[in-house]
């Protein structure tokens, strides 16, 4: 039996630990948090959604990001500020524009397979994650976003994705909580939502069941491998201790770009901040006011979800603007006022605001596989979008570590 180190304890790490334990592989895990799930995959937008699955990677983003650059309250958010690694970056996504078709209907198909793992994992393993099953609900509010959509439609469809197009009084019959005028939307019945923090911690339950070594509150200092084993250095309240295994898998979120340098691999992950609030529905008129079917609002970037009875979330907005995980209140305030703006009784006093750093790749697509070392594999950098790929990619990489270990290219030490 191979031994196998996973670097992260968030949704990616955890799902590729009990991808490889249930493959009968020895997996430790490694996480600098008390617990899994505490950074990235602690309070996003709690969508499933395959409906989401067009990569950014068009001149319409360019466009648009220019077009915000100086307002702070943006749906996207560019510091200028110069940096090699973001001019590299925005090379790169400018680079993979012509792939932005059959990208996003890439993407469309693993968000499809990936549903059948992930919600059957939560069943074989009865992990409660206030699991809703209402679709997801996407409104435009002028013409020309709805016919893009259209578009986008149909590369979704080519996916295996089914969307009905909606007329405003559909929209109003399906979310009659929902205020304001919209031009028409688009319901993928499909897609779920859920809370993403309750889920992976119940699936690294269940790896730990299934004889994961989940080591927590333990900082990697530094990444070794060559083409017999990894060592996993992490720190230690005696000093730094080493950790040697037949392979490694990194999935640290935005912490990959640099193990990988440190392992001669480039994987050009940007950390892009994205905001969220929790508004705690405190009184029977907001629970009633607050919608049970997941929005997405096209012109501003904002999903929502419902977490059971008493919590509605609201998460969007990317920013550019390095490793940066400060709470800005100029970028919660948008939230906010959407809330007031679209479900006026909904009581938004009690409001917690979060932020954290997408690990993405120019390309948008997550970065799943063999490094240069035939000891190091990747499941990383799956954006805007990792909760939603998780399963598949977790189920991809140990497909490649399963042809990997039968091979001449894995030596076990």
């Amino acid at each position: 039996m191979q031994s196998i180190a996973v670097i992260g304890g968030g949704i990616t790490g955890v799902t590729s630990a009990y991808a490889l334990a249930k493959r009968g592989y020895q997996v430790t895990l490694f996480e600098k948090q008390r617990y899994a799930a505490m950074e990235t995959s602690f309070a996003n937008g709690g969508q499933l959604s395959a409906s989401n699955a067009e990569v950014w990677t068009c001149w319409s983003t360019i466009l648009k990001g220019l077009k915000w650059m100086l307002k702070n309250d943006a749906p996207l958010l560019v510091n200028p500020k110069p940096s090699w690694h973001k001019f590299s970056w925005f090379a790169e996504f400018i680079a993979s524009i012509p792939q932005y078709e059959n990208n996003t209907t890439e993407t469309a198909r693993m968000a499809i397979a990936a549903r059948e793992l992930l919600f059957g994992w939560a069943k074989e393993e009865n992990i409660d994650f206030d699991h809703v099953e209402k679709g997801i609900l996407h409104i435009y509010r002028d013409k020309a976003g709805f016919e893009h959509a259209q578009k986008v439609s149909q590369l979704l469809a080519k996916g295996g994705l089914v969307r009905e197009t909606l007329s405003p009084s559909d929209i109003q019959r399906i979310e009659p909580t929902l205020k304001g005028s919209y031009y028409g939307g688009f319901l993928t019945p499909s897609d779920t939502t859920g809370d993403i923090h309750k889920y992976t911690q119940g699936l690294a339950r269940a790896c730990e069941r299934l004889g994961v070594n989940c080591l927590y509150e333990q900082e990697v200092l530094e990444v070794k491998a060559d083409d017999r084993e990894a060592r996993v250095i992490v720190k230690s309240v005696e000093g730094s201790i080493s950790h040697q295994f037949d392979a490694v898998v990194v999935s640290a979120g935005v912490a990959s770009r640099k193990l990988a340098a440190s392992l001669g691999d480039r994987v050009n992950i940007y950390p892009v901040k994205g905001y969220s609030i929790t508004v705690n529905l405190l009184d029977e008129q907001s629970q009633a006011a607050a919608p049970m079917v997941s929005l997405l609002d096209d012109e501003t970037k904002l999903v929502t979800s419902r977490l059971g009875k008493d919590r509605f979330r609201v998460a969007g907005t990317a920013e550019f603007n390095g490793y940066n995980k400060d709470i800005r209140a100029d970028r919660i305030k948008p939230l906010v006022d959407w809330v007031n703006q679209c479900f006026p009784d909904v009581n938004t006093r009690s409001v917690v605001p979060w932020a954290g750093l997408r690990p993405m790749m120019p390309n948008m697509m997550p970065k799943v596989g063999k490094g240069k070392l035939p000891t190091v594999f990747y499941n990383t950098g799956h954006g805007h979008l990792g909760w939603t790929l998780s399963a598949v990619t977790a189920d991809m990489l140990a497909d490649v570590i399963d042809q990997a270990s039968t091979s001449a290219q894995f030596v076990p030490a």
